[in-house]
């Protein structure tokens, strides 16, 4: 009779376990892309390095070295044009851009968009955020910047409006989405000069009186134009877009946080930087990293590196790129050593805390972790964690009714990181990518410290699995000594928002 309670009990459970597991039973054609990165989280992949890593010292030099400030490196930034300010006379017509990317991409879009309308003497309409496939955020221009702010500061250089007149109201997104239209400029060319403007769209403005550019993003070029023009650039990149007061708020309570971490990181309440205030000793300021981990679906499919995920990981990957891009992003035809060997694989969360630990930084050192959804999960991130306890998010510093604004935004929470990774003494990114590059850019430009990775060097060492952490740290020690903010002249065809010596700053 037992047996037979033993036996039903047994084939009962057999039957519920595809209704209480059911990733585990799902065929592997429908799997969505991020079951087998929850389901099958690889082990550390560099046990001997993590091992020494959690058994290191940082002896008091060390950690003071890392924390010095950068030197006065005689430069300053330089954003006002020689010639003084001036509108024309009379505007050649309204001038529309649309923005895809994130937010970082549809920022220096905004740079260039204000650059194409002095070009063409042209009226800019605050620019149109696409909705991003990856992250599906309707984040509008005024959610993130300040409008007002934005139109202020450059009232001077060009007409802004924040909409269209209504004799102009039929130009809208969905009037260019359903057939083609003689007011959108389709074919604006990838670094496209200023006379293909003058050529292309100043025409159209002048018969239309308006013109809509989609797509816009990186449609103007780095060369070859009047300084005016590039200074224009500097000032909307680094004076003209401030975020909206809501996120400035929350990045500062997050950095005064991180800065005074003796008040404790519980929030209890949606005013508790209100019933703080005043109670912060100067004395006690902390100094923290803010590390950018660019790990998350979106990245780990497109680099078609292996994680260690196994097969499962690779298929599931490949499917989510061709969701996503619909064969536009093919699988690599290089292998993962080779990829590694070339930089081009992003740091895990394991690396880039060996990677920290390396460089000196020990288990008091305070992070806060700059990122979007990392691709799976906790667990992905519980080597950093272990190396590095004091690792803090938006999550565990904010409250729930402080996150209520930016919740499910991720252009919002974007904007959150890029202010709190703006005011860390240092800043990191595990990969380099528009967040990366706008941030470089902008801490160059005031003179702060910026840990930039070495990537071919790192994937070469990670690839050795039989490196001692002596050999390791000396080698991380010395491929990184150039690398923390040193200002570095743009060259030829390089991002003026992630150089700005010499187009936005001056030799003092």
């Amino acid at each position: 009779m037992m047996l037979q309670k033993r036996g039903a009990l047994a084939g009962l459970l057999v039957l519920l376990l595809p209704l209480l597991l059911p990733v585990l039973f799902s065929p592997l054609s429908h799997a969505s892309p991020s079951t087998f990165s929850d389901w099958n989280v690889p082990k550390p992949r560099h046990l001997a390095l993590l091992k020494s890593a959690l058994q290191r010292e940082s002896t008091h030099e060390k950690r003071s070295d890392l924390w010095v400030p950068l030197a006065d490196q005689g430069w300053r930034p330089c954003v006002e044009s020689t010639n003084a300010p001036s509108l024309p006379a009379k505007s050649e017509g309204y001038l529309q851009v649309f923005l895809d990317g994130g937010l970082n991409q549809q920022r220096m879009g905004i740079c260039d968009a204000v650059a194409v309308a002095k070009i063409l003497n042209a009226t800019l309409v605050i620019p149109h955020f696409e909705i991003n496939p990856v992250w599906q955020d309707s984040s509008s221009f005024m959610d993130i910047f300040d409008v007002d702010h934005f139109i202020n500061v450059l009232k001077d250089d060009i007409s802004i409006v924040k909409e269209l007149p209504d004799e102009f109201s039929w130009s809208t997104r969905e009037y260019y989405a359903t057939a083609i239209r003689a007011t959108r400029i389709k074919m604006a060319p990838v670094h496209a000069s200023a006379n293909w403007y003058l050529d292309n769209v100043l025409p159209v403005l002048q018969s239309y009186g308006i013109a809509a550019i989609s797509p816009f993003s990186h449609r103007l070029t780095f060369d070859n134009l009047p300084m005016e023009i590039q200074r224009l650039r500097c000032k909307v990149n680094f004076q003209a877009l401030v975020f909206v007061p809501h996120i400035i708020a929350l990045g500062d309570a997050l950095v005064s946080r991180l800065r005074y971490p003796s008040r404790g990181t519980e929030v209890l309440s949606s005013d508790y930087l209100r019933e703080t205030t005043g109670v912060i000793d100067k004395n006690k300021e902390s100094k923290f990293v803010v590390i950018h981990l660019r790990f998350d679906k979106d990245m780990a499919a497109h680099s078609a590196c292996d994680f260690g995920g196994g097969k499962a990981e690779k298929l599931a990957l490949a499917k989510y790129r061709q969701v996503i891009w619909q064969g536009r992003v093919l699988n690599s035809q290089f292998t993962d050593e080779e990829l590694r060997s070339q930089g081009r694989c992003p740091l895990t969360p394991e690396e880039i805390g060996l990677l920290l630990a390396a460089l000196g930084f020990d288990n008091s050192t305070h992070l806060y972790l700059a990122s979007h959804k990392v691709y799976g999960g906790e667990a992905r991130i519980s080597t950093l964690r272990k190396l590095f306890p004091l690792m803090e998010d938006k999550k565990s510093l904010a409250s729930s009714d402080e996150r209520a604004q930016i919740k499910k935004k991720a252009s919002l929470l974007a904007a959150v990181d890029y202010y709190v990774g703006l005011h860390s003494d240092i800043f990191i990114s595990a990969s380099p990518g528009n967040m990366h590059n706008a941030l470089l850019g902008h801490r160059t430009y005031k003179n702060m410290k910026t840990i930039r990775p070495n990537m071919p060097l790192l994937g070469q060492l990670f690839l050795n699995k039989s490196i001692s952490w002596s050999d390791f740290q000396q080698a991380v020690l010395e491929g990184h000594e150039n690398r923390q903010g040193q200002i570095r002249l743009r060259k030829p065809k390089q991002s003026i928002y992630t150089y700005p010596a010499p187009d936005c700053m001056c030799q003092a």
